[in-house]
């Protein structure tokens, strides 16, 4: 413990001089790219977003202990909770049961990483085979990128809204000007493509008056987030634990997808036990003071993905970043009054990225295309991607308010596939 805060206290004086002030500012990249995903769910659920922000950071500072400072990941609020959150609200019309969930959650979290550790890495990596991981990956870019469409307003523009050109435009601005900063530029002004580009999308859109600057002037200097404790009622407990079984497979997902931006086996070492600790730490930290539950981010895989640039300490900036800013109400104003076609700009090219580290998964690994493979990627894919492919998605019902579905299933469905089809394999050998 001792040592992993001297490295955060070198981490932030390195920030203020030199390269360190260069890792400063690809931190603050940082969080520009989660602060959206982030503040939506507390926006969506009724929970205070400072608190969220707190918590993100709270939570990424308590998984780089976990993970020895190895993995570059930042942990922010996770989207499976949020129908079991708002189900909790509505019966119990107190969030502070939804909490008590939570940090049950983040228990169960921290007994699956032992089971994880008991069982061993190799087995992991044998149910979990590139075939199944590839598409896995490309399964959580494609899901993401019609939501960056949505607020791109593609959907607006096919619908005929008013000012929906206007809002293509601004996300067109956003995205061109940082693939063009991406692929000409060099040195430090390439790896801060993101944020210049979503600062100039910011100023275009108040030039246009679409920004909130009415929340902004209001909002106070500095603010403390609303902490609350939890409430723990066993009914509600089991409305919210089911989603367990939702977002372990999206944690596997996202770090293996962290790992092969990096070039890295986090799977490995660290470990999925440690890694899957640090997660559920980090959940029973936030659901302890008022937060959402935590997960691993793709905004931020997705930054890794642009900048090439891996270290960790960045992310451990942005936690501090985070941490420091939840106090702060004027900023948490400003960015809460990003346009949504800036970050839909920004988010089409941070979610492509995710998808093309699936495809670059399975040429990495030089998966045989086979019919057995075949059948697996092609069942991941249908089934991950259900939910844009079909009317109503593909999925298992587990509890009146809880279902499978999406990457859970789909990464449920392939990794039983690929059993039986090695299974077949053998016996027909």
């Amino acid at each position: 413990m001792v040592q992993f805060t001297e490295e955060i206290s070198k981490d932030l004086k390195k920030a203020k001089v030199g390269n360190g002030f260069f890792k400063g500012i690809l931190g603050f990249q940082h969080l520009i790219a989660m602060f959206g995903a982030t503040v939506l769910v507390p926006l969506l659920t009724g929970l205070d977003p400072a608190v969220a922000l707190f918590s993100a950071g709270l939570g990424t500072l308590i998984f780089h202990l976990c993970t020895k400072g190895k993995v570059p990941v930042f942990l922010g609020s996770s989207f499976a909770f949020i129908p079991v959150i708002q189900v909790v609200a509505k019966e119990y019309g107190d969030l502070r049961y939804a909490q008590g969930g939570i940090v049950t959650v983040g228990l169960i979290y921290v007994i699956l990483s032992f089971i994880i550790k008991k069982i061993g890495v190799d087995k992991i990596r044998k149910v979990l085979p590139a075939q199944v991981v590839g598409p896995m990956i490309m399964v959580i870019g494609l899901n993401l990128i019609p939501d960056a469409l949505k607020n791109a307003g593609v959907n607006g523009l096919l619908g005929g809204e008013t000012g929906a050109i206007r809002n293509v435009l601004i996300a067109a601005v956003t995205l061109g000007l940082a693939l063009i900063i991406k692929h000409y530029g060099k040195g430090m002004l390439k790896q801060v493509a993101i944020l210049i580009a979503v600062v100039v999308g910011y100023g275009i859109s108040y030039a246009m008056g679409i920004v909130e600057t009415g929340a902004i002037s209001e909002a106070a200097l500095l603010a403390v987030p609303n902490f609350t404790l939890p409430k723990f009622d066993l009914s509600a407990i089991l409305i919210i634990v089911p989603v367990v079984l939702a977002v372990f497979m999206e944690h596997v997902g996202d770090i293996t997808t962290n790992g092969q931006v990096v070039g890295k086996n986090f799977i490995e070492d660290p470990g999925l036990n440690r890694t899957m600790l640090g997660d559920g730490l980090a959940t029973f930290a936030a659901g302890l003071i008022g937060g959402p539950a935590n997960t691993t981010y793709g905004e931020n895989t997705g930054v890794l993905a642009i900048t090439k640039n891996y270290d960790p300490s960045i992310l451990r900036i942005t936690a501090v970043f985070a941490i420091l800013l939840s106090f702060i109400g004027k900023f948490r104003a400003v960015i809460v009054t990003m346009p949504s076609p800036v970050m839909g700009g920004i988010s089409l090219m941070l979610f492509s990225m995710i998808a093309i580290v699936g495809v670059q998964t399975i040429k990495r690994e030089k998966v045989e295309m086979n019919i057995q493979n075949i059948i697996i990627i092609i069942a991941i894919l249908f089934i991950g991607l259900s939910g844009n492919i079909l009317s109503t998605p593909i999925g298992i019902r587990v509890t009146s308010s809880v279902s499978i579905s999406g990457l859970s299933l789909a990464g449920i469905v392939g990794v039983i596939l690929n059993q039986v089809m090695n299974l077949t394999y053998r016996k027909n050998k």
